[in-house]
């Protein structure tokens, strides 16, 4: 009988931990903004992102696929430096992610912990991001910022025209 009621206890405690594993998280969760909590390049002591270092990058996810990616930085000034990184598009169905028009990501490149915390991995860096609650002024401060990083056409001949003759 105890022999039973162990077998049984196991297989129910097997169950909810696979039950745990499996549950999804909708889609939807990923919209809004990003920091990254921490980066970990492979062999390399882990980098805590925030006051302590400094240093920090973020991203939205727009409800229309709208994209944005920075870093972020605290000078020693203590002022903010945002640095642009790109803008564009992103995709994000049934747990299959792309940003930026590039190829589908691996699961395991990026996966939905739960609606707060997202994993990812790029390249041999391994980074954790937290969903945060920023006023929208400076959501939308960072997304113009990297809508801009990139210098129209006319105004990059301008500038060679003029500051790089």
């Amino acid at each position: 009988m105890k022999k039973a009621l162990l077998v049984m206890a196991v297989a129910l405690m097997s169950a909810v931990q696979l039950s745990a594993q499996t549950t999804k998280v909708a889609d939807k969760e990923l919209i809004g903004a990003w920091m990254m909590e921490s980066m970990q390049f492979e062999g390399e002591k882990k980098v805590v992102c925030g006051k302590e270092s400094g240093y920090g990058q973020f991203k939205y996810y727009g409800a229309d696929g709208e994209y944005a990616c920075a870093e972020l930085v605290l000078s020693k000034e203590g002022k903010i430096v945002v640095m642009p990184h790109e803008y564009g598009t992103y995709t994000f169905k049934n747990g299959v992610y792309s940003e930026m028009g590039r190829p589908a990501v691996k699961p395991d490149e990026m996966m939905l912990v739960d609606a707060t915390t997202f994993k990812g991995r790029w390249m041999n860096r391994h980074d954790i991001w937290k969903k945060v609650a920023l006023p929208d002024k400076v959501v939308q401060y960072i997304v113009n910022c990297c809508k801009y990083r990139d210098v129209p056409a006319d105004i990059q001949q301008s500038i060679k025209q003029s500051l790089f003759k």
